[in-house]
């Protein structure tokens, strides 16, 4: 099947962002249930941070496989499995009523790609020159899900119970396949799907294809970028469940509140702010700005002692994720052939993947021997050196 021709090419990219948002939407039920029930059959720190590290190691070994999945298969196919993954994931948590059902709910995560095949399809069929913009648009819809999410999340949880509201985010998910299969195209690359790397079932597991990504020009750099400089605030976000009901002392409805908040907050970057700087700055200035900044907010972070100040700290914190983010995604699809958006999205998730498997671990570590403040040092201290090696580099190569 060819892809969709000029016209459709809209409708398509808008379903994209309806898919997305009902997606985060029945992600951020499930997370606004999984502590209170973890905390209810009595996990602490430590095996909560096992519980998180399980999601991290499922889409660590998945996220690579489906990106090469989705080049090979096709878009519809690759939705369709992370959308019937997630319903399966959901209803596991509505039944979890022992420690192991509460572990077996996380396997079905190493298929759980929803966004990174959303990107991919949004890559495709998006032109090149505004490919920042549409991504950011795909984080616009993660923000309205957010809110959504952890709103209802909450009032749910608190008027009708944990495994009410699980079912709920599995019937988020299978509206969401019922959009994918009605109305995203089997194919959304500009050329066929048989490419030099194998075109067969055998190439998704053929990891010198991965290795070869690596060696285009550029990405080798970014993708370290990508991974050392998004560690410290990735381990802050996997601990943050850990932070808002131990030491801000939050009930779930006010976890969700805060959550909406941050939603909120990211709607209005993606929104409304990324367009606007990629149509005016390079995206490898871009790249050092955030970096840059994100050491400021570490550093500010640090010195937070309350949720009020908090929330003050997360306008600077969430600008610089969602520009990081949405920049490096950018750079990097544009970095390969068409033909390989999808794989490349893939390590792109991986990384994040990567994050929530050690940073259960580290995370643990910072909170039980130094503190909630460490995790702000560490950002500025990682940030610091990354920003001075990428303005060192940006410098010799003007000279």
């Amino acid at each position: 099947m060819e892809p969709p021709t000029s016209p459709k090419i809209q409708k398509v990219i808008h379903v994209t962002y309806l898919i997305v948002a009902i997606d985060i939407t029945s992600l951020f039920l499930q997370l606004s249930v999984t502590p209170y029930l973890a905390k209810k059959m009595g996990f602490d720190t430590l095996w909560f941070g096992y519980l998180q590290t399980t999601v991290g190691v499922m889409q660590l070994l998945g996220g690579p496989v489906f990106g090469r999945f989705a080049d090979i298969f096709g878009a519809r196919a690759a939705l369709s499995l992370s959308c019937f993954a997630s319903m399966v994931s959901f209803l596991l948590l509505a039944a979890a009523d022992s420690t192991i059902l509460l572990f077996l709910h996380k396997l079905p995560a190493v298929f759980m790609h929803v966004l990174p095949g959303s990107q991919m399809v949004v890559a495709d069929l998006s032109e090149s020159g505004k490919r920042a913009e549409a991504l950011a648009k795909l984080g616009l819809c993660f923000g309205i899900g957010m809110i959504a999410g952890s709103s209802l999340g909450g009032t749910l949880s608190t008027h009708y119970g944990e495994k009410f509201t699980a079912c709920v985010a599995a019937g988020g998910s299978l509206v969401s396949l019922l959009l994918v299969l009605k109305f995203i195209p089997k194919h959304t690359k500009k050329h066929a799907t048989k490419q030099s790397n194998g075109g067969g079932a055998g190439s998704v597991f053929n990891l010198k294809e991965i290795i070869r990504l690596m060696k285009f020009p550029g990405v080798a750099k970014t993708f370290t970028v990508k991974i050392i400089s998004g560690l410290p605030s990735g381990i802050f976000q996997v601990m943050f469940f850990i932070i808002a009901i131990n030491v801000f002392q939050l009930q779930p409805k006010q976890n969700g509140y805060l959550m909406a908040y941050f939603g909120l907050v990211q709607m209005v970057i993606q929104g409304a702010v990324i367009g606007r700087l990629t149509a005016r700055y390079s995206e490898y200035s871009l790249l050092r700005v955030t970096v840059g900044l994100s050491s400021f907010v570490g550093l500010a972070q640090a010195l937070t002692t309350n949720v009020f100040q908090f929330c003050f700290v997360a306008v600077p914190m969430m600008f610089c994720t969602s520009v990081f983010n949405v920049i490096t995604d950018s750079i990097l699809t544009k970095s390969v052939p068409a033909s390989d958006t999808g794989a490349m999205l893939g390590l792109c998730a991986s990384v994040q993947s990567f994050m929530r498997t050690v940073g259960p671990t580290i995370g643990g570590f910072l909170y039980e021997t130094y503190g909630v403040a460490s995790f702000g040092y560490t950002q500025f201290s990682v940030n610091i050196i990354v920003f001075s090696l990428l303005l060192i580099s940006h410098t010799k190569r003007n000279l």
